[in-house]
Order: C-alpha cells, then structure tokens, then sequence
C-alpha cells in the first residue's frame, strides 16, 4: 500500500493526512486516538485502498498537524469542526465512512451526531458513546477505577513526565493498556519522531484536560445517572453502527459500552477475545474483516 503525504487547510487548522486510492473511490476517513497518530489505522486501511479513498488524519495537536497553544482550542467542538471542514474537502456532497479509536472513536461520535448528513456509516474499534461513558465511570465500579490514569494525565506539567527519558512513560501507556508486542523498533522510533516537537505531547494531554468528562475518584460513593428520553434523541446514532472490541482492554471495559443500543437506530457488536485496546495493530486483519462485511 503506498500512502500519500497531504496537507489541508480546514477549520483554520493544517491539517496533514495521509491518503491513498482512488480519488473517485467512496470515502473512509479513519480517525486516531492518544498517545498516536495516523498510523494507528496504516494496517487496516491498505485492505481499502483498492475499493476506497483512506483518509488517516493527524488529528489536531498531533504528529503534523496545527498546535494551538490554548487549552480552549481541545474541545470537542473544535476537534469535530476539524473533520467536518475536511470532510467537506475531500468528499463535497456525498456521506463518508467514519472510523474511530479510542479519542478518535470520541470525535467520531461527535461528528456523527452533530453532522449526521455526512456520514454514511460509523465504525469504532475500543471507543465509547459520551453518555454511556460517562454512566459507567459515575457507578464506582472497575471502569471507575480503571479510569483513574486520567486524572494523571490533566496534571500540571505532566508533558514534561511523559517526554523523560526517551518518552519512556507515554511508550510504557502503550504497554499499560494491553500488549503492545506489536511496537516493534521501527515503530518505537517512529511513534518518538511523531511526539518529537516539544509542544506535542502538552497538546495531546491537552485533549484530556479540554473534556467535559467527568472522573470520580475510586473512593467516591456512586452518582445516580439516569438516562433521558432527551439524551437519547441527542446523543443517537442514526445511521448503521459497528462497534469492534478486543475484550482485553484495561482502559476501557465492557461495561463502558452498556445502554448503547439506546442511542442507536442500527448497531452491531463484535468483539474478539485475542486483543485488547490497540485492536488496530494486534489484528488488524479481524478488523479490516469485520468492516468490510459491515460495509459490503
């Protein structure tokens, strides 16, 4: 699969993507989460360049991508303005298919709620609904505790603990949250070249700082949270949902995906017990697999 190197101007951002197929091809934008970039998705976009124009973002604050400085400028509707405004460059008029991980899987979401018109269909692997989240991590129980991590990353200063020693504690996250056999050398090297500009990895936690979500402590009691008939009407999804899930994930668990058939007109689960959250490079395969039936 041979990507192409492209910069777009959109919502006042740079925004660099790597692209590949047919400019003529449905389009399938595929979105990364934290601490990555857009080669999270690299291996299972090259099962789509021949039916497909891939779209791997560096999202804003990462890799190649603007930086702005303020913290303001990591919330959400900034981030889905972001992909709307590309959305509308490379493929002007027609609906796309919307992938996303982790935080990725967070603007996915938000885009597919706020500008349902322009997608066709959503797809996340290891992501979760806002308000599904949000639920499990108010009930105190292993979400809650597993959550705790963040909290460490809204910290003051905290880029300067995760860029030490080589980036040694942002590549020990990658090996926290579930195997991560498949950082190899090559990608070791270049995960540090993509988080090697200083102000990078302070923009990356920025996007956790900038959420709206809200952490309980582990000892907290748990918060009643009630779902509403109006969060069901805000925060759905209309158009056909598939949801892929490596059941070892220990950042998010099972439970943070309960109630989402509340929110949607049309979802499919899979899951898959031989991986964990970075399902994208652990079989990537299984879920360029699970897509394509999905899509066909």
């Amino acid at each position: 699969m041979t990507l192409k190197s492209e910069t777009y101007q959109a919502n006042g951002q740079t925004i660099h993507a790597m692209v590949g197929g047919d400019e003529n091809a449905p389009v399938m934008l595929m979105l990364h989460g934290f601490p990555e970039y857009w080669a999270s998705w690299a291996d299972v976009a090259q099962h789509f360049t021949q039916t497909h124009r891939v779209i791997l973002p560096d999202q804003r604050g990462y890799n190649l991508s603007s930086k702005p400085e303020a913290l303001d400028a990591y919330e959400t509707k900034h981030l889905v303005a972001d992909m709307h405004a590309l959305v509308e460059q490379v493929s002007p008029g027609q609906p796309v298919i919307v992938c996303g991980h982790d935080w990725g899987a967070s603007v996915a979401y938000a885009l597919a709620m706020r500008h349902r018109e322009c997608v066709s269909r959503l797809i996340i692997a290891n992501g979760v609904h806002p308000i599904c989240f949000q639920k499990a991590l108010f009930a105190g129980g292993p979400q809650t505790a597993a959550s705790q991590y963040i909290h460490l990353l809204r910290g003051k200063d905290v880029e300067k603990h995760l860029v030490a020693n080589g980036f040694e504690k942002l590549l020990g996250m990658l090996e926290k949250f579930s195997t991560a056999s498949w950082m190899d050398g090559k990608k070791r090297e270049a995960y540090r070249k993509a988080w090697a500009d200083p102000h990078t990895v302070a923009c990356m936690v920025n996007w956790y700082r900038a959420s709206p979500l809200i952490v309980p402590k582990s000892e907290e009691p748990p918060t009643p949270f009630a779902i509403t008939d109006d969060m069901k009407q805000r925060y759905r999804i209309t158009m056909p949902h598939l949801v892929l899930w490596g059941e070892n994930d220990t950042a998010l668990l099972a439970e943070s995906r309960q109630d989402l058939d509340q929110f949607c007109d049309d979802v499919s689960i899979q899951t898959t017990d031989n991986a964990g959250h970075w399902i994208l490079h652990e079989k990537p395969q299984w879920v360029a697999d699970q897509i394509a039936t999905f899509i066909a």
